[in-house]
């Protein structure tokens, strides 16, 4: 290894930075690169194959002779199965394969936990007849005590869910609770504050699903799936199979939000199913299975104190939060620590609430967006409290020079200075009032090791990348594509790109806004690879050093001598072999820049006094994602994030019928998602910041555009209208209900 100097950072705040790279590895792109492709705007690879239908994704996949799977679930919210008949289901016409979801000697006993959990599956030779057996089952259910509130569930006396003597089981907490007391007692200015949030469930376009056909001793799997490994891996396990043994392909996926790793209870249903009918099964969950049972963002209840110094810095900040993520864990809404305190100074105890309801899973920014939205409101009440502009306060709190930059763009990008200077004080045209707010946020998107990619030039000059991660529609494909033709001095159209199968490459799941930043830099040392075989072999054509040659624009050339140039395909033809492979794994990260990416978002709102309907206008988000690959698609992930947090914000909600633990709302007419009338104008820049935590510099950007979204616009309603709106989804009911209770306070 040979040191290294490369200069990390953006045009406001740099630095050099040490790094040791093995010689093998491609030189670091830092902020002195001059590229030419990366950080262009680049339209999808796969967007004429979207448009024009010729995508094909699992539900798409119809094999000859294939069968379709249903699951039955659970009626009850919570019942023991004590007897199953499944003789008069396995005579119907057409009927090939059932399956139990558990142990059938723990008939009897086989406690169900929500409505919604698996039973068993039947595979027919057709949706219909499947459908059909499933109702023909007879199953003896005794059912029992459940509780699907929050707020029962923590009661003394409610029924319990899983083991144990509790609901509530807490975490260690983070943090000296008297001494943060303390410290808030001290405080010049303190605020103290309850907030909830509600339970959304994924609503991914394409369902969970999985099409399994029999392939010799083992199988073939097409999946709608975030982790191609993690289902390959999880099915072997499952089975009893060898890894090589199970090929999973995901070359489509109709969105994906932190729900579809790993094959899921559905998947190892099918692919038994498959096993015992030895033929293909096809089993697409339908939209009601999709709320109740494969994963939702938990709620929250959040206890929030925050306080301040006359100057207006912080001094402390405390929080104690509830969550529940149904029979599952996972509900901790740790508030991102954007505001940096001394360890003393913050206290964090969070506890996670089991109740008889499908189990959460990961989704877009785990326990963030839930955070955000009490923090920063809590910081927006306490800048009024110090009389301060909401902005100016989070500025004088802020050290990280990236947010604080994007807080000066996205202010004038707002149009920050023209907002109502006092809650509620804004001109109004008839009931119609308007606001402006803002929040921060920060993500964790450094990439890890695991990663491997090959690139392969050809004699004719074809161009291949391969990789076995897939793209759930967030533009990795492209970004793979962008990457080896920088490299090679082509265009992104000239590279095929060849990824989602699990006979590629190892890649990474599609979460944690881990993807590009962990696969970036493999991809990048595959062609860099690659490239120097070609070069080799030309250099013995042209007897120059590999060291001489370049490309650049589409030619391969030695710079000191203008004979010695050829177009890239023609180059190629030097090559001995009909084809040259740069493979290459995933280094470590270096220290890099900052192990952070930082946002923050400003809304515009106008809110109807009269009807309590709220309509986003505007919304301005500035974003860091390390080195921006692709900027046409970061803009839209940006986009594609803030609508799913307004929607968030406003609309979405998982309601529970208390009496009979059933969600009631398990479909798209009474579950609201925001649709293209609500969306409003939405400006995304991208702050390209040169991280210099791997060769690319790149850092992750699905999850942070997501998080503050609702605290935003939760504080430009306030602003518009004086009043503070505490609780998810912010719908014309609790608006109506807050006005109300500022007309009464002023009344009395």
């Amino acid at each position: 290894m040979t040191e290294k100097t490369v200069r990390v950072g953006f045009s406001g705040d740099s630095k050099e930075l040490k790094i040791n790279p093995p010689d093998t590895s491609p030189p670091a792109w830092d902020l002195d690169s001059k590229l030419a492709v990366v950080g262009t705007n680049v339209p999808r690879v796969d967007g004429p194959d979207k448009v024009t239908g010729r995508a094909k994704y699992t539900y798409d996949i119809n094999l000859p002779g294939m069968l379709y799977g249903r699951i039955l679930r659970s009626p009850h919210a919570a019942a023991i199965v004590k007897s199953v008949d499944t003789a008069a289901a396995m005579k119907m016409p057409g009927v090939k394969a059932l399956v139990f979801a558990f142990d059938e000697s723990k008939i009897g006993e086989k406690k169900l936990r929500y409505a919604g959990d698996e039973i068993l599956a039947i595979a027919a030779d057709s949706p219909e007849r499947a459908d059909d057996a499933v109702r023909a089952v007879k199953i003896e259910y005794d059912p029992q005590p459940f509780v699907v509130d929050l707020d029962d569930a923590m009661k003394a006396d409610a029924p319990i869910v899983n083991d144990g003597k509790s609901n509530v089981r807490g975490k260690n907490p983070r943090g000296d609770a008297a001494a943060v007391d303390a410290k808030l007692a001290g405080s010049s200015k303190k605020i103290e504050a309850t907030f909830r949030t509600q339970v959304q469930t994924h609503s991914a376009l394409e369902t969970h699903g999985l099409v399994v056909a029999p392939d010799g001793d083992g199988i073939k799997v097409w999946a709608s799936t975030q982790g191609v490994f993690s289902v390959r891996d999880g099915l072997s396990s499952n089975l009893g199979l060898k890894a090589e043994q199970v090929r999973v392909i995901s070359t489509f996926v109709g969105g994906g939000f932190g729900a579809k790793f790993g094959p899921g209870v559905e998947g190892v249903l099918c692919t038994k199913l498959a096993r015992q009918a030895n033929a293909p099964v096809k089993l697409m969950l339908t939209r009601k299975e999709e709320h109740l049972a494969v994963g939702n963002r938990p709620n929250s209840l959040q206890k929030v104190k925050l306080g301040a110094d006359s100057t207006g810095k912080l001094t402390a900040i405390s929080a104690t939060t509830f969550g529940t993520g149904g029979v599952g864990g996972g509900a901790g809404c740790t508030i991102p620590a954007i505001y940096n305190l001394n360890r003393d100074a913050t206290y964090k105890a969070e506890s996670d609430v089991f109740t008889n309801a499908g189990s959460s899973a990961a989704m877009r920014a785990p326990g963030h967006p839930q955070g955000i939205f009490a923090m920063e409101q809590s910081m927006d009440m306490l800048a009024y409290e110090l009389g301060l502009d909401p902005l100016e306060f989070r500025m004088l709190n802020d050290d990280n020079p990236v947010r604080r930059a994007q807080f000066n763009l996205g202010a004038k990008e707002i149009g920050w200075p023209n907002r109502p200077k006092v809650a509620g004080g804004g001109k109004a045209d008839g009931p119609l009032k308007r606001g402006m707010g803002v929040a921060g946020t920060l993500w964790y998107a450094g990439g890890g090791k695991d990663a491997k990619a090959d690139v392969e030039i050809g004699k004719g000059g074809e161009v291949t990348v391969y990789q076995g991660a897939q793209d759930i529609g967030t533009g990795f494909k492209t970004v793979l594509a962008i990457l080896v033709a920088e490299e090679l001095g082509l265009k992104p159209e000239d590279i095929t790109v060849r990824a989602a199968d699990s006979r590629f490459p190892y890649g990474p799941g599609s979460g944690g806004s881990t993807t590009t930043p962990t696969v970036a830099p493999a991809v990048h040392a595959a062609a860099y690879a690659a490239k120097r075989k070609l070069f080799e072999a030309l250099a013995t054509t042209w007897q120059v050093k590999p060291d001489d040659i370049s490309a650049k624009d589409g030619k391969v050339f030695v710079a000191s001598d203008p004979s010695k140039s050829l177009p890239f395909k023609k180059a190629c033809a030097a090559l001995t072999a009909d084809k040259v492979t740069g493979s290459a794994d995933r280094e470590a990260n270096y220290d890099g820049y900052r192990g952070n990416t930082a946002g923050c978002q400003f809304a515009e709102v106008e809110v109807d006094t009269e009807t309590g309907v709220v309509r986003v206008l505007r919304v301005v988000a500035v974003q860091d994602a390390g080195r921006i690959i692709n900027k046409l698609c970061s803009e839209s992930q940006i986009s594609g994030g803030v609508i799913q947090g307004l929607s968030y914000a406003l609309f979405e909600d998982r309601i529970m019928d208390k009496s009979a633990g059933k969600m009631v709302n398990a479909n798209f007419m009474e579950y609201k998602i925001a649709g293209p009338k609500d969306c409003p104008e939405i400006k995304s820049i991208v702050l390209d910041v040169a991280n210099g935590r791997n060769s690319v510099g790149a850092m992750g950007l699905g999850e942070a555009p997501v998080i503050p979204t609702a605290a935003a616009i939760a504080n430009a309603i306030y602003n518009a209208i004086g009043v503070r709106i505490f609780e998810l989804p912010m719908t014309p009911d609790k608006i109506i209900a807050a006005l109300a209770r500022k007309e009464g306070a002023k009344t009395a």
